[in-house]
């Protein structure tokens, strides 16, 4: 079941995304990733760490005048909850429907088909 606390909007997985990489950034650090990419000012970049710390997908620390965020969630549990929001909002919660769509609309190489043979194996195993 989705966690509507990790739907996220495209500023909110990409902070996430620096701190993964990194494990912990301070506001600067994460304005100057985001700055070739996105015209935001430093205040928005802040805000946004706040708003995402009372969300609790974030917490800080102090060290000297500057704060240090770091993530509270991973990045499993957030692509768990998107592919489950995906699934359920757009195939009714049918996930052959979704397979199906993705494997029709996209190329797929015959190593990603191999794949997912073998996931399918493993979990026809699993529910035996």
């Amino acid at each position: 079941m989705p966690n509507p606390r990790l739907r996220l909007g495209d500023l909110q997985l990409r902070i996430l995304e620096i701190l993964w990489a990194r494990g912990e950034a301070s506001v600067a650090d994460v304005h100057t990733v985001l700055k070739p990419e996105r015209d935001l000012a430093y205040t928005t970049v802040a805000t946004m760490l706040r708003k995402m710390e009372s969300r609790e997908l974030v917490s800080h620390r102090e060290e000297g005048r500057a704060f240090l965020y770091q993530a509270k969630v991973q990045a499993e549990e957030v692509n768990r909850s998107a592919g489950d929001h995906f699934v359920g909002r757009l195939f009714e919660g049918s996930l052959a429907d979704a397979v199906s769509h993705l494997l029709t609309t996209r190329e797929v190489s015959r190593t990603e088909l191999d794949q997912l043979e073998e996931m399918i194996r493993e979990a026809k195993r699993r529910v035996r």
